[in-house]
């Protein structure tokens, strides 16, 4: 999993790097083939903006979430991301019934 950080009006510190990649291992670990990472933090006035964006096989995922706290915002986010990503996990899985099509079962 590649992670991209970038801060807008904001200087990305050791310590929030190490926050977020302690909590994206989570989604990592409900969904391994998380390419890349894109996430964009930025500061508007009282408000801490976190922005991110998923690239899995077959889709992108995006969420973003806004608090007074950064930390706060990068746990909202990352919950957000955690659902779309089991989501989108239930939907990659096979459709198809055990026992294949009616006229099959029938005729055996």
């Amino acid at each position: 999993m590649n992670l991209q950080l970038s801060g807008h009006h904001l200087e990305i510190t050791p310590a929030l790097r190490e926050y977020v990649l302690s909590k994206f291992t989570r989604i990592s670990n409900h969904f391994d083939h998380v390419i890349d990472v894109k996430v964009t933090m930025s500061v508007e006035k009282l408000a801490q903006k976190v922005e991110a964006t998923l690239h899995v096989p077959g889709n992108d995922l995006h969420a973003a979430c806004s608090d007074e706290n950064m930390y706060s915002a990068i746990d909202m986010l990352t919950d957000k991301l955690d659902r779309q990503v089991v989501k989108h996990k239930e939907k990659q899985g096979d459709h198809h019934k055990s026992g294949g099509a009616v006229k099959h079962q029938l005729s055996s």
